[in-house]
């Protein structure tokens, strides 16, 4: 062997054809199944045929400088050095399919665009659901001097649904303590608790009784109202000048008040929102004293099921009793994992609380 060198390269060569060849060959199958399955002229079928013809054209370009040098490294006539000539092989595939490879190659950036762009999308469609959640329900409260205030919101089969809540000042002494549910899940109740959330907050201020802001409310929202959309409401104004809560309710279920070592049903007052652009609703007002604790929530933390049992108003209220003293944060998120621990199947309403205890 007068060239052992080459005998190296050929072995170096021969070695990355034999690789190059066994990628192509896989090629070759993932082209012919998507042939089969999307048609010859699909971009997928087309690109896999042009990483297959790239590939190939590898393992051939390695095979022809292989046998060259191993014919040199045992040759040392200069005549054996045509056998290089063969590298002409691969150079005439790549003039060949050269035109195809640089279109092929434009199609794949293409490709990634779009498929880059489908990523942004999804993003903003998984993020988008959040963000509305959070104007609806948010994880975070301000903070409202003299109160500590608890809540959890737990969606049930996705994150856009109806049920929202607020806690805000409305003056030094008067805060509003608002939850909500519209019927239906989806886009369109989102939007629907959204205004009646945004303009309950207006009401509110220009109205000092909560029954006068569900009626002007009502009315206002019912005139695009869908007809099988309705809303269930709570609206509560703590004052502590007074020492009063004055709270004011559109169907919504029972809320509870702690005071004097007793609870209190704060029942509906007036028809759900929605339901008639004329009806009436009336406040009622109950003594609210330094440590009594408000806690209102939506249905689906009463209607929690075991077999044909609900958890229920009287359950809420019988486990607010055990423990009225305990952290208003605490007690929204124990009150849900008693309502998950007594139902029988998983809970897929969507399940709203809120606990207000004056400081």
């Amino acid at each position: 062997m007068d060239k052992p060198i080459l005998a190296v390269v050929a072995a170096g060569c021969l070695i990355a054809a034999v690789v190059w060849g066994r990628s192509a060959r896989y090629l070759r199958k993932v082209e012919q199944r998507l042939g089969s399955e999307t048609g010859p002229s699909s971009d997928a079928t087309v690109l896999a045929r042009s990483l297959f013809r790239k590939e190939l054209h590898t393992s051939l370009l390695y095979s022809v400088i292989a046998l060259a040098s191993l014919a040199v490294s045992f040759s040392s006539q200069g005549e054996v050095d045509v056998l290089f000539a063969f590298v002409l092989v691969p150079v005439a595939m790549a003039l060949v399919y050269g035109r195809d490879f640089i279109r092929e190659a434009r199609l794949f950036e293409g490709r990634s665009i779009i498929e880059r762009r489908a990523e942004e999308v999804l993003s903003q469609e998984e993020l988008a659901p959040r963000q509305w959640a959070q104007r609806l329900a948010p994880d975070e409260l301000p903070p409202v001097a003299g109160y500590d205030i608890g809540r959890i919101y737990q969606p049930g089969t996705g994150l856009l649904a109806g049920d929202f809540y607020d806690v805000y000042p409305l003056s030094a002494t008067r805060v509003a303590v608002v939850i909500g549910d519209v019927t239906g899940h989806g886009i369109e109740p989102s939007i629907t608790a959204f205004q009646a959330k945004e303009l309950l907050r207006v009401f509110l201020h220009e109205y000092r009784d909560p029954g006068q802001a569900l009626e002007v409310l009502n009315e206002r929202m019912s005139r695009h109202a869908r007809s099988e959309e309705f809303v269930s409401i709570f609206v509560g104004v703590l004052d502590s000048d007074a020492a009063t809560v004055r709270f004011a309710s559109a169907g919504h279920p029972a809320g509870w008040l702690w005071h004097d070592r007793d609870m209190q049903a704060l029942e509906a007052t007036g028809p759900l929102l929605l339901l008639d652009p004329n009806a009436s609703f009336h406040s009622r007002e109950l003594a609210l004293d330094v440590d009594d604790l408000l806690v209102v929530y939506t249905d689906g933390l009463a209607e929690a099921r075991a077999g044909q049992s609900q958890f229920g108003e009287e359950r809420i209220a019988s486990f607010i009793r055990r423990d009225p003293g305990v952290d208003s944060q605490v007690l929204c998120k124990a009150l849900v994992e008693a309502a998950r621990d007594f139902s029988s199947t998983p809970i897929t309403d969507d399940i709203a609380v809120l606990a207000v205890r004056r400081l």
